[in-house]
């Protein structure tokens, strides 16, 4: 068990809250609390602020550096042991602070990559950490829009129809890029840009929106 594990449990009885009210009041779940109080997960600054705030004790003064859970880790372990141990600990850690993310192709199925992103207040960029994707543009569709054959879009899985959004949607059978206008509550305009502006009504019911892009990479 760490220090900072034994001030939070400390902390935690003296409130007299259980592990599971705990958790529901900072947005985590019941096993991380066990967890960190166990020793077992490294929390980041944003955590250790909330369970200040919810217990009315301030324990960040005993926040102790990363560096020195693993130094302490190392001294409880044989020499043959260390690297495995400090690898454990590490993986644990950025558990916590880190997800990652798979970059696919318009199928969705199989990714093509993997990417780390930081996670905040439980999510990324805004968006549930379990919702957030990116894409490979596979075409040069949008390219008025600079989105170019190459590029990665980054967004999240919505069914939602969101005026004026770019958006990877299915219909005739195909998946898409397109900027999805809504003319009223039955019809929407769908707009791509290869080499000019290209305009497609269609009816709510006739598309599925799959993603909603909000950030792109640029191929150079």
């Amino acid at each position: 068990m760490s220090r900072v594990g034994i001030k939070i449990k400390e902390a935690r009885l003296g409130s007299n809250m259980t592990e599971k009210q705990l958790a529901k009041k900072i947005g985590v779940s019941e096993s991380f609390i066990k967890d960190v109080e166990l020793g077992r997960k490294v929390i980041n600054e944003d955590i250790m602020n909330k369970i200040s705030k919810v217990l009315d004790k301030d324990i960040n003064d005993i926040t102790m550096s990363f560096e020195a859970e693993v130094y302490k880790e190392e001294l409880k372990v044989e020499p043959k042991k260390n690297l495995e141990k400090v690898n454990e600990v590490w993986n644990d850690a950025f558990s916590s602070v880190l997800k990652t993310v798979p970059v696919y192709g318009y199928d969705l199925n199989k990714a093509l990559e993997l990417r780390q992103m930081p996670v905040i207040n439980n999510k990324i960029e805004g968006y549930g950490k379990d919702k957030v994707v990116f894409i490979e543009i596979q075409d040069d569709d949008m390219a008025g829009f600079r989105i170019a054959k190459g590029d990665i879009a980054f967004g999240h899985l919505s069914h939602e129809i969101e005026n004026n959004s770019i958006c990877l949607v299915e219909y005739n059978g195909q998946r898409v890029i397109r900027q999805i206008k809504r003319l009223d509550n039955t019809k929407l305009l769908l707009v791509s840009n290869k080499s000019s502006v290209r305009t497609e009504t269609v009816g709510v019911k006739d598309i599925k929106v799959l993603v909603i892009f909000i950030k792109l990479e640029i191929k150079l």
